[in-house]
């Protein structure tokens, strides 16, 4: 097992590949490799496990009974899934967890790590902290997520978001850190609703929409089919 990598990821902040080797070898984990398309986990499963993705890429979407499928996130190499579900006992997942590629997971066993907090083993708290800080950003995404389409108009959801990439870049000139199927899954809305002005263009990130909208005003609307 890799633990240079897995000390090196959010939930093991602050440890040691040494320090995580012990605290592992302490708890309940087991790991499996996922092929892709590979479902990790379903909507309406209870989960007791925290997954780390060791290699590879998951995918947390939500699939409607009409087929329906909305995105919710992804959860790259040494990132953390599942750890709100795995916190509340009995409590079915909402959502699926796809394998997108080949991938490795490491599970480990959230009640376990509770019991050895509460045992004394201050070591483990730790690692409860961090889960808890995860949790927090995730949730503060989320809030973010859910204020930027909380408008009906597509072009009011895009402009918040922008609006929001503005101010943390300090700048009305921004690269967006998504292409174009990832802010139409941002802001809920179709891929095809989201045109570049220069043809051909695949991704909105050299020229900004905050630009477009500072230089085209009025003319802004056009650039999107509503």
């Amino acid at each position: 097992m890799d633990y240079e990598l897995i000390s090196q990821t959010a939930l093991f902040q602050g440890c040691s590949p040494s320090e995580t080797e012990k605290l592992l070898h302490g708890l309940k984990t087991f790991t499996k490799k996922y092929k892709k398309g590979a479902p990790v986990y379903l909507a309406g499963t209870p989960v007791t496990d925290v997954g780390i993705v060791l290699y590879g890429t998951v995918q947390i979407e939500n699939n409607d009974l009409w087929g329906n499928k909305n995105i919710i996130s992804l959860a790259h190499t040494g990132e953390v899934f599942a750890e709100a579900y795995a916190c509340v006992p009995g409590e079915p997942m909402m959502v699926d967890v796809i394998a997108m590629e080949e991938a490795e997971i490491l599970f480990l066993n959230v009640p376990e790590l509770f019991r050895l907090s509460a045992a004394g083993k201050g070591e483990y708290s730790h690692l409860i902290h961090n889960m808890t800080m995860i949790s927090a950003r995730k949730n503060l995404l989320l809030s973010r997520r859910i204020l930027h389409t909380s408008s009906k108009k597509i072009r009011d959801r895009l402009l918040s978001y922008l609006s929001y990439q503005a101010g943390l870049q300090k700048s009305c000139y921004v690269d967006i850190p998504l292409n174009r199927q990832q802010l139409a899954d941002h802001a809920k809305v179709s891929r095809t609703s989201i045109r570049c002005w220069e043809s051909g263009q695949k991704t909105i990130s050299q020229k900004c929409f905050c630009h477009l909208v500072e230089n085209l005003g009025s003319d802004f609307p056009s650039m999107l089919r509503m």
